[in-house]
């Protein structure tokens, strides 16, 4: 089968995997000066880090599916499996910016992008199984 419905699939939850990032910043509920942010510069710095993240987990994504041409259960599986855990981003982002960078947040992060790194690996070495290199 062609690879157009697991790219739309693939940006769509990506899509959202950022949305859900950003609404988990809330605004300062008092306070209109500046110095009210203070409080958000560790969950917007670990929205910077993990948005840029999962951007080039979505170039990348982009370019391998440009490269190949069909896909088939072993292609799909592997690409769900990227995108749970990317979808994980989210919370171990939010956990990590509500705790000011604390070491078991933090661990859990790094572990997150571990999990992603493989994730990509795996779909990464089935696709070009699949369609040859």
């Amino acid at each position: 089968m062609k690879t157009g419905r697991l790219e739309a699939f693939s940006d769509g939850v990506l899509a959202i995997v950022i949305t859900i990032m950003v609404l988990e910043m809330k605004a300062p509920a008092n306070g209109s000066d500046f110095a009210s942010l203070k409080p958000l510069i560790p969950k917007f710095l670990s929205y910077i880090l993990s948005f840029i993240y999962v951007g080039i987990y979505w170039n990348n994504h982009h370019h391998l599916f440009q490269a190949i041409e069909k896909v088939n259960g072993k292609v799909l599986w592997a690409n769900l499996f990227l995108l749970f855990a990317l979808s994980l981003i989210p919370f171990t982002t939010a956990w990590m910016g509500e705790n000011h960078f604390d070491k078991n947040p933090v661990a859990l992060y790094g572990i997150n992008l571990l999990l992603c790194a493989f994730a990509y690996i795996v779909l990464e070495r089935v696709a070009i199984k699949f369609e040859g290199r």
